[in-house]
């Protein structure tokens, strides 16, 4: 059986589990190739006592300029630099956009 060490209760639910998406604010490049720091959609690939592992598909860089070969970063687990993905692209019926009345069919 694991040995762990608890720093709460071990029935309290996580914040994230493996394989959710999320976004971290972090130093990235973006479509241009330019570096730039803002949020970016990542994976939850490993979650730990008390940190998360995130992995993402685009080149990541820590602050002092180095590029993370793995594109993996570890955080707290309560890190402000981390939030769930909200999915932003809502998909609209095309026959809600049409307005029947002033197509004058009859």
């Amino acid at each position: 059986m694991r040995n762990a060490n608890y720093m709460r209760a071990p029935d309290e639910e996580e914040p994230f589990k493996i394989g959710d998406r999320v976004e971290v604010f972090c130093d990235h490049e973006d479509n241009e190739g330019q570096r730039i720091r803002d949020w970016l959609k990542g994976t939850v690939v490993q979650i730990e006592n008390k940190l998360i592992a995130v992995q993402f598909r685009e080149n990541i860089y820590l602050t002092d300029g180095w590029m993370v070969p793995d594109r993996i970063l570890w955080f707290p687990l309560d890190s402000a630099n981390v939030r769930p993905y909200v999915y932003r692209r809502k998909r609209s019926d095309p026959l809600e956009e049409i307005d029947l009345d002033s197509l004058n069919l009859f």
